[in-house]
């Protein structure tokens, strides 16, 4: 398939040299996709979708103006029309004197494996995994879904430069309730057979069991610990708002390069090809591997060709169709912390010995990281707030403070400082002596995310991430629990 739509990327190249000349500029992504998701509601399937097409995304740059169009009719009269289309777009623009230029040939790297099984599921394997999450709550409600996913995409441009590979993951976002109370599991994967209904389902009923009856507390500056769902909410906000090159070249960023912005034990690397994804952006650049932060220094934001060429570094691989828009952003963001000393498996930046006090009352473990359940897979039935002994560890530490399961409504106050209102979700605890001891009803928040992670403000970093998926495809974030020295909680959620 691949090959196929390489073909239908030149054939485009080749129409617009023969239509506007051989001076014209243009690049073409041609992209096929197979998307489906099973949705569950009240404890079964209500809903079963997929989607299969072909887009074809044409940029074109001539006589100094630049428009780009898309479609999805590849045959000989729809691609011809496309061209047309773009073309008298470019006509009718304004002129473009920060053209960058297109990619020139350059080498690409290779694609990570990726997984046929997954990229063709059926409806029905993804109902099993649906069916093993409900059994494994135990009679409360479940909700969610689970999704595969699949995209072949092939670039080319005028100046000879090709690319092409293909990728596929899979992903599953459930809840359970009871008694007004919700749990939540969620992971990424790059094969569905590594998705497991059952741990999922396990740790989201173990967390809704222990959310029952939550008391009211008083807003305030809190310790907090948030799980990796929480976390996730943090990487995406960083990752639109702050290592963005548009957003840095405008001065609405926080990242200053070279600035100690985060707390030492902070590393930011966005790794496009640590799963299953595209080797190169709809520019043609090839993607690696790029450090944003590192132990606790700006060193990067990401860029497109145009933003990259204005900031004189060149591009990161970070070219989407809605950068001109929205600006080059990080997709696949990984947090850590440093490395664990002597190498034997000690928690980075956490007190040892917390989860093994609890394991004997049962609480799971997985190994997390995006390639197991996360969820206590292998392990006794997970039981209480928590489910995981890396999430455990940093608890134990908590003198007093709060456990927080998931962020959510969160909206931008302030770009500059990224500051940040939104809600709790899915369950928060108080804890005391390193135990939570009851369940506490959800707050609004105000706080800058910088700031909360700034120099002295991290406390541990768990050390395992557990992979969460994003509402978009290929978009995924590594998230291990954060433990911080102050959250800013401005109220309950009702006001």
């Amino acid at each position: 398939m691949s090959e196929d739509v390489l073909g239908l990327a030149d054939q485009v190249v080749d129409l617009v040299r023969r239509l506007a000349g051989p001076q014209a500029e243009a690049e073409v992504v041609v992209t096929r996709a197979d998307l489906a998701l099973t949705r569950f509601a009240n404890s079964f399937v209500h809903q079963n979708v997929a989607e299969s097409g072909v887009s074809v995304r044409l940029r074109v740059h001539a006589d100094g103006r630049t428009a780009a169009g898309g479609g999805s009719v590849v045959t000989p009269e729809g691609l011809a029309a496309l061209v047309e289309r773009v073309l008298a777009a470019a006509r009718l623009c304004p002129p473009d004197p920060a053209w960058p230029g297109l990619t020139p040939r350059s080498p690409v790297p290779a694609a990570p494996a990726w997984d046929e099984a997954t990229a063709f599921a059926e409806p029905g394997e993804r109902a099993e995994r649906v069916r093993a999450f409900v059994d494994a709550v135990g009679g409360l409600e479940a909700a969610g879904y689970c999704r595969t996913g699949y995209r072949a995409a092939a670039f080319a441009n005028s100046t000879g430069h090709s690319a092409q590979g293909v990728a596929a993951a899979a992903a599953m976002d459930g809840i359970a309730r009871t008694g007004g109370a919700d749990g939540v599991a969620r992971l990424h994967v790059d094969r569905l057979a590594d998705l497991d209904g059952a741990a999922l389902g396990a740790r989201a009923a173990a967390k809704a069991r222990a959310a029952v009856d939550p008391v009211e507390l008083p807003p305030g500056r809190y310790e907090v610990v948030l799980e990796p769902a929480a976390v996730a909410d943090l990487l995406h906000n960083f990752a639109m708002w702050g290592f963005n090159g548009k957003r840095h070249a405008e001065r609405q960023s926080f990242a200053e390069p070279g600035v100690a912005q985060f707390d030492p034990a902070v590393t930011l690397v966005d790794d496009p090809l640590a799963g299953s994804g595209l080797p190169f952006d709809v520019e043609g650049t090839g993607r690696r591997a790029l450090t944003l932060v590192d132990a606790g220094t700006t060193v990067a934001v990401a860029h497109d060709r145009r933003s990259g060429a204005a900031a004189g570094v060149g591009s990161t691989g970070h070219a989407s169709p809605e950068a001109a828009t929205f600006g080059p952003m990080p997709a696949n963001l990984r947090l850590s912390g440093p490395a664990p000393a002597g190498g034997d498996g000690a928690p980075a930046y956490a007190p040892a010995g917390g989860y093994r006090a609890q394991h004997a009352a049962g609480a799971g473990h997985g190994d997390g990281a995006g390639h197991g359940d996360g969820a206590g897979h292998g392990s006794p039935a997970p039981a209480g707030p928590l489910v995981d002994d890396a999430t455990a560890d940093l608890v134990a530490g908590v003198e007093r403070g709060l456990l927080v399961s998931d962020l959510w409504y969160t909206r931008v106050l302030d770009t500059k400082s990224l500051v940040i209102t939104g809600l709790t979700r899915n369950g928060v605890w108080l804890v005391e002596g390193g135990v939570p001891v009851r369940a506490v009803q959800n707050f609004r928040f105000t706080e800058s995310y910088p700031r909360a992670l700034g120099p002295g403000a991290v406390l541990g970093i768990g050390r395992r991430a557990v992979r969460q998926p994003d509402r978009f495809d290929g978009v995924w974030w590594d998230a291990p629990a954060l433990r911080l020295a102050s959250w800013n909680f401005t109220g309950g959620a009702s006001g």
